[in-house]
């Protein structure tokens, strides 16, 4: 299962749930109050989501002169979510509750060329592990979510052409994991869970946000009216292969010529500082030589910057998001890389469209990607068509011993 569930769909017992997620205890007649709902509805719809652990009786509340009422809250840890952020060479890994707070992470090294079959079980063994060592295994699994480092087709969870993942194209990852886990499995690229993960843990309040992964590659999520925004299959945000303004004949590895990606990512910067006589083979050689106060090296990353925001000025006149954020390992560059961006954008875009935009770097860092994954997860179990089907059944809790 791979789809969002439409607003329109929304079922009684997910939109009471709606409200208590925001952590503030209610009462049956506050209940009563914001639904709008008769009392003996909002008690028979309430004792369904206590039956089900969703929500619990937090005891009664000060009393105005009669019995104190009893408040009812939004129960965290009624499941757990499992989410993966997989990159190139490394996972990040962890096990959730129901606001996306980590209960349980670890960093995993592999190596993505080794292909599903191998990945794949991986992550299984390292989930089942986090769930044994912070005794969470005996909670029910609200479902996983995986990010993988190349374009995926939303609709089916599918990794399509793959440019650094050989034997992964097509490839049925949400079947594979489902088989294990006995839940609903949700994959997307990597840069679109970074992006969710900022807008939900960082920056919840810009409805319209840019998240743009400078790393080997470049790539973008959207979030537009506070949604994460995919396109018609999943491709939307690929900026990287956008032809840049001074790329010229620089050869790119999707196979075409002059690409943003081609001159103004990390694994780019690095080769045309080895030229130079510098020692830069990866990204992290690119930000020490920054750090270090190599002139050449900075330079070289802030035009990388105007690169981007050259590209980036085309999607702020598009989409007029409020805020855009820079994340990726170039990033930790530090104000370089933010500057030339800043300089390209605000030179290239109509006032009218910058007039409110803030460009920051990333705020959860390393972690977006996975506090996206577990977010994408939440999102769904959630949301108020599944919930009601899902209380149909009991919640599968996965024996570690699997």
């Amino acid at each position: 299962m791979h789809a969002d569930v439409p607003a329109s769909n929304a079922a009684p017992l997910g939109e009471l749930l709606r409200l208590f997620r925001d952590g503030r205890p209610r009462t049956r007649a506050e209940l009563t109050a914001e639904t709008g709902l008769a009392r003996s509805t909002v008690r028979g719809r309430l004792d369904a989501l206590l039956d089900a652990g969703l929500v619990y009786d937090a005891g009664s509340g000060a009393s105005t002169g009669g019995r104190p009422a009893e408040r009812f809250v939004f129960n965290s840890r009624a499941r757990v979510a499992l989410a993966a952020d997989v990159g190139a060479t490394h996972a990040t890994l962890a096990v959730t509750d129901l606001t996306g707070i980590a209960l349980a992470t670890r960093r995993l090294t592999l190596d993505i060329s080794d292909g599903p079959d191998v990945v794949l079980p991986q992550l299984g063994d390292i989930w089942r592990e986090l769930l044994a060592d912070a005794g969470l295994d005996p909670l029910p699994l609200a479902g996983v979510g995986v990010g993988l480092p190349g374009p995926v087709e939303h609709s089916t969870g599918k990794p399509q052409n793959p440019p650094i993942m050989p034997g992964w194209d097509g490839y049925d990852v949400p079947g594979r994991l489902a088989a294990d886990f006995g839940v609903p499995v949700l994959v997307d690229n990597e840069v679109n869970l970074m992006a969710l993960g900022e807008h939900t843990t960082r920056f919840a309040d810009a409805e319209n946000l840019i998240l743009v992964k400078v790393a080997t590659g470049i790539g973008a999520g959207i979030i537009s009216n506070g949604r994460l925004h995919r396109g018609a299959v999943g491709a939307a945000g690929d900026m990287g292969h956008i032809l840049a303004p001074q790329g010229g004949e620089a050869p790119c590895r999707c196979g075409n010529k002059g690409c943003l990606e081609a001159v103004a990512s990390g694994a780019a910067i690095a080769a045309a500082l080895r030229e130079q006589g510098l020692e830069a083979h990866s990204n992290s050689d690119v930000v020490a030589l920054v750090r270090g106060g190599n002139v050449v090296a900075a330079q070289a990353v802030r035009q990388a910057g105007r690169d981007i925001g050259e590209v980036l000025a085309g999607c702020v006149s598009m989409l007029n998001p409020s805020l855009v954020v820079v994340g990726g390992s170039l990033a930790q560059a530090g104000e370089m890389l933010l500057a030339g961006v800043r300089e390209a954008i605000y030179g290239r875009s109509l006032p009218m469209a910058t007039q409110q935009l803030s460009i920051v770097a990333s705020r959860a860092g390393a972690a977006a990607g996975m506090l996206g994954a577990a977010a994408m997860v939440v999102q769904h179990a959630l949301s108020p068509a599944v919930l009601d089907n899902e209380l149909a059944r009991p919640a599968r809790v996965v024996s570690v011993g699997n």
